[in-house]
């Protein structure tokens, strides 16, 4: 049989495909993992960064999709990684929920949610809706009236509280050192995700190559390394080495590895260190 060159599950330069045409913030936004960079992942994912407040605001209106999502607003400082560096409101099934913090929300496929309203900004941040069951921009936000305006504001019809779907405050783990868990079954029940966020700097890194060779049976995982530059989102200020099934890649800009359910993998091995970044882990199909 012939050897698997593991590069194909290498992401290492974004497309700009969505949400063009928006000022003060990244537009299009970054496409880190889709169907077009890894044929059959079946997974979309785009980071963005805000660079004030969004013009116009909104610009993203209610919708919802046939697929479960999960949105990050994730801060922009290393130093204060749980600081967002603005003020939100996000509308879910109709239910204004109000944020300054890194957070994350868990969308069931078919919940209504939006618009997302910027009411204050202090510094640049991230804004990355994941997409799990699909990995085609089309498929996912085309038909979901995202870009559809809306003259009034959308009103909850249920008794349910969607807080429920918030993550504003992380647990910290057995992850890699500076890592914080985002989004588990713990934290939201019913929820089969579990994200880690962190951002790495020279102490972490040296502290991640201790962890072990590892492989998960039951789940994809898919790993972003992205650059923490807002005015350089590209450049990762670092160069690494993942081992992916036995097969050493390096890495120097911002990339997304996918890691199929079953393949072993080795944690980051850093060979150079200029500045820090921002590591997100996405575990697929467990809680």
């Amino acid at each position: 049989m012939p050897k698997t060159d593991y590069e194909k599950y290498v992401v290492r330069k974004p497309l700009y495909e969505a949400f063009g045409g928006t000022k003060n913030r990244q537009s299009p936004t970054m496409t880190m993992i889709s169907n077009k960079q890894i044929p059959g992942c079946n997974y979309y994912m785009e980071p963005g960064w805000i660079y004030g407040i969004p013009d116009p605001n909104p610009s993203l209106h209610e919708h919802s999709h046939d697929f479960d999502e999960i949105v990050m607003h994730l801060g922009g400082d290393y130093r204060t990684p749980q600081v967002l560096g603005g003020e939100v409101e996000f509308y879910v099934g109709g239910q204004p929920i109000v944020f300054n913090t890194s957070t994350a929300f868990y969308i069931p496929k078919g919940t209504p949610h939006g618009p997302v309203i910027w009411k204050k900004f202090q510094f640049p941040h991230l804004q990355m809706a994941i997409m799990c069951g699909t990995g085609s921009a089309g498929e996912a936000w085309e038909t979901s009236g995202i870009h559809k305006e809306k003259n009034i504001l959308p009103k909850k019809t249920t008794d349910f509280d969607y807080e429920r779907y918030v993550v504003r405050s992380p647990m910290r783990e057995k992850g890699p050192d500076g890592a914080l868990t985002y989004m588990s079954a713990l934290q939201v029940p019913g929820a089969k995700y579990h994200i880690e966020y962190g951002w790495m700097t020279p102490q972490n890194a040296s502290r991640i190559e201790r962890i072990k060779e590892m492989t998960h049976q039951d789940a994809d995982e898919i790993i972003l390394n992205l650059g923490g530059d807002s005015a350089a989102p590209e450049d990762l200020g670092a160069e690494m080495e993942f081992s992916l099934g036995g097969q050493v890649l390096t890495l120097n800009t911002t990339s997304t590895i996918f890691v199929p359910r079953g393949i072993k993998h080795h944690p980051l091995r850093y060979k150079e260190f200029r500045k820090p970044h921002i590591f997100v882990a996405i575990m697929c199909g467990v809680g």
